[in-house]
């Protein structure tokens, strides 16, 4: 079941080049039912993966470029008087589909940002007082530029906290650099991709997660970590209840992946930084160089104990 996983991975390793880490963490994220953020300048690849992990795993795709003017209902949809009907009629935003590129998400308001709360939480939006389900899978693939660049509004600790994991793709080496100079281009290639997968083998793929094995002493770990985060000093504050689960769900799926019924500490490690460090702010630093999100998990992790 999770080899069609791993030829996913295999065709998006053919449109973005070596970048095997991060696309594998892509598909950790799906595969764990968790919602994606890419964070990176531009131009390094984040809404042409967004495009192949779509296109591969067979989903309805709608993408959304969030910019300073862009409203709540621009996402949701809005509610338009139909005279023949002698009513309003609802029409759906662009929320409404399996994968939604929010691109740039961070150049959009704060009150726009939170149209997608409720989305991504409780798969579900309300407009008008009426509560619509949103289509089954639906995932959130945002990608945001560095927050010191013009024109950027800081996610609040909310919507962070709704993202499962959180990725940089960073510059290409110079050997693939070389390969895409050299190479087909990259918008023409995702018009040729096949679906590798349909979406109801991807539903039975996150089903199958729950019979990878966690033994108590594993959850012993990954609570000794979230524990570590509170209590640690380093961190203005911990690892909310919801990260400790999507640590533990992430933990599952690079266990899959790895050809594995059950959870070793490794496959939590291999996850940590990116379901962590987007979650957590450092303490203010009293002295001395301050160290970014992931300097910190990574010192928490060497910190507790297997």
């Amino acid at each position: 079941m999770f080899s069609k996983i791993h030829a996913v991975a295999r065709q998006v390793n053919q449109v973005i080049v070596g970048k095997e880490l991060q696309i594998r963490q892509s598909l950790v994220c799906l595969l764990a039912d968790g919602h994606l953020l890419i964070e990176d300048v531009p131009g390094v690849g984040k809404t042409t993966l967004a495009h192949a992990l779509a296109i591969s795993l067979g989903l309805k795709f709608n993408r959304v470029q969030f910019t300073s003017d862009l409203l709540p209902a621009d996402v949701i949809g809005i509610s338009i008087f139909d005279r023949e009907k002698n009513g309003f009629a609802f029409h759906p935003g662009p929320v409404f589909t399996q994968v939604l590129l929010a691109d740039e998400i961070n150049r959009a308001t704060p009150k726009t940002q939170s149209a997608l709360l409720e989305a991504m939480e409780e798969l579900q939006v309300t407009a008008d007082g009426v509560t619509r389900d949103l289509p089954s899978p639906f995932f959130v693939i945002a990608t945001q530029n560095p927050t010191h660049q013009i024109g950027t509004f800081q996610l609040p600790e909310s919507q962070l906290d709704r993202f499962l994991m959180c990725i940089a793709i960073g510059y290409p080496d110079a050997a693939a650099e070389r390969a895409m100079l050299l190479g087909e281009d990259r918008r023409k290639m995702l018009k040729n991709l096949p679906t590798v997968m349909q979406p109801e083998e991807l539903g039975q793929a996150q089903q199958a997660l729950r019979e990878i094995h966690t033994s108590a002493a594993l959850i012993d770990y990954v609570q000794a970590l979230v524990q570590a985060s509170r209590q640690s000093g380093l961190f203005a504050e911990g690892l909310s209840p919801r990260a400790s689960i999507a640590l533990l769900q992430a933990a599952r799926a690079w266990a899959a992946l790895e050809g594995r019924n059950h959870v070793i500490p490794e496959d939590v490690q291999a996850i940590l930084v990116p379901v962590a460090a987007h979650r957590l702010r450092p303490m203010k630093s009293t002295g001395g160089t301050a160290l970014s999100s992931r300097d910190l998990v990574l010192q928490l992790m060497k910190s507790v104990a297997v």
